[in-house]
């Protein structure tokens, strides 16, 4: 029962977040569609240092090998885990920036338009 009610909870966080890039990116400020995904491009960086100022420190070289199949250099290592982070952690931001710039670019076609009909007039 818990398991289902993080699912639905979950899904409905991600569904206001989608909404609300929307709402905020359909704003005449075009800095506002910015600021979501600012803040997962924020939370990436931050998982970034966590696991370079952390990770060394708590795993072995055994350890290593074990997640990074026989990578026997824990820099090596932590270079790779650090750039699947990044592409993980990045996801969201990519799917939010498209959002963006999908509704700036619905709303310029709707300004041309606009132009157009009133010259046509």
């Amino acid at each position: 029962m818990r398991i289902i009610f993080t699912i639905l909870l979950l899904a409905v966080f991600i569904t206001g977040a989608i909404f609300l890039q929307i709402f905020l990116s359909k704003k005449d400020n075009k800095w506002l569609g910015l600021v979501l995904p600012a803040i997962t491009l924020f939370f990436s960086i931050l998982a970034v240092l966590g696991l370079t100022f952390y990770m060394p420190a708590t795993l072995t070289e055994q350890s290593f090998k074990i997640i990074l199949n026989a990578v026997q250099i824990p820099k090596v290592a932590t270079l790779l885990a650090a750039i699947y982070i990044v592409i993980l952690y990045n996801i969201p931001t990519a799917i939010l920036l498209g959002i963006y710039y999908t509704c700036r670019d619905k709303l310029k076609r709707n300004r041309e338009i606009e132009k157009m009909s009133v010259q046509d007039l």
